[in-house]
């Protein structure tokens, strides 16, 4: 039965943040485990045609970054919230805080260092052009996105000069041209002519219109974002939604530890030997397999301590003729 304090004093308030806490965490340990395995596999099929070594160039990488992030977080809340630690819940409640932080101020220095973080993804994906045929990972990316987006290379279509199979001094057929995920699809579902972007790099830009898309990726990219602006905010609140519901229950939680351990608990476990107190003596039923339940009085069984203390009294005392 609920005390004078309220719902939040009641045993069901107990149970239910505690557990929510623990599925939550233990949901996301899952995901950020499987994540990490796939990471794994593709890093060890990279490793088999390294070629690229730039973090934001390998998805392998990426992978393994955030799969090694979100498990190891999310583990730790989960021993937090199964085992009443309150050491471990700060340390996630923390460590949470921190990562939110930090992806809110990447999406604002986005919309406020534009041009530089633009100038960032050119050099990334530069060199991702020029390693293009070398790592199939970010080939199938890039690939969709100059496909789902209508866009061409990083800043613009000339960037796939830099690839030494594109490039004007090249001999083969790709040779001064670019890929055909970059041409332009009159018809949608039609078989797409591989050699539809052949010699382009050759031409000026307005007489590339019908037949490539001439914009770069990260500005098809950014407009979209702009234009649709309730996808962008689908996915921003997919990223930080669930972040904010771990902050939460953390929090909540660790107040209720906070406030179970300050007027339930009068024992000090880690003393126990310096009061000469006997373990023994220690009424532990219904305290649960962790010893963290909160009971009236504490469990220290009334008149215990005070029947030893008469005993040693009486040990001391010489008894009268």
């Amino acid at each position: 039965m609920a005390r004078e304090g309220g719902c939040r004093d009641s045993h069901l308030y107990y149970y239910g943040i505690k557990f929510a806490l623990a599925a939550y965490a233990s949901f996301f340990s899952v995901l950020g485990l499987a994540v990490l395995c796939v990471g794994i596999y593709a890093e060890a099929e990279r490793q088999k045609h390294k070629t690229l070594e730039g973090v934001f160039l390998a998805p392998a990488v990426i992978l393994l970054l955030l799969g090694a992030t979100v498990f190891g977080v999310s583990f730790v809340g989960t021993v937090g919230s199964l085992r009443d630690n309150r050491a471990l819940l700060k340390a996630f409640f923390w460590i949470l805080l921190a990562l939110f932080s930090a992806q809110l101020l990447l999406l604002l220095a986005e919309v406020v260092l534009e041009s530089k973080m633009n100038a960032v993804f050119h050099a990334n994906i530069q060199e991702g052009i020029r390693h293009y045929y070398d790592d199939l990972d970010f080939k199938n990316i890039l690939d969709f996105v100059q496909e789902k987006f209508s866009c061409c290379g990083g800043d613009e279509y000339g960037d796939w000069r830099v690839n030494r199979y594109h490039s004007c001094n090249g001999s083969g057929p790709l040779a001064c041209g670019v890929p055909y995920t970059c041409c332009v699809r009159k018809v949608p579902g039609e078989v797409p002519n591989t050699l539809c972007g052949y010699r382009t790099l050759e031409k000026e830009r307005l007489e590339l219109l019908e037949v490539i898309h001439v914009r770069g990726c990260i500005h098809a990219v950014g407009l979209w974002l702009r234009d649709d602006a309730a996808a962008a905010l689908g996915i921003a609140c997919a990223l930080l939604l669930p972040q904010v519901f771990g902050l939460v229950m953390a929090r909540l939680y660790w107040q209720k530890l906070d406030d179970i351990y300050s007027r339930q608990d009068t024992v000090d476990f880690k003393r126990l030997e310096r009061r000469d107190l006997n373990v023994a003596v220690l009424d532990l039923s219904g305290a649960g397999w962790c010893w963290c339940l909160p009971r009236e009085g504490g469990y220290v069984p009334v008149g215990a301590a005070g029947e030893e203390d008469e005993e040693e009294e009486g040990a001391g005392c010489p008894s009268e003729a």
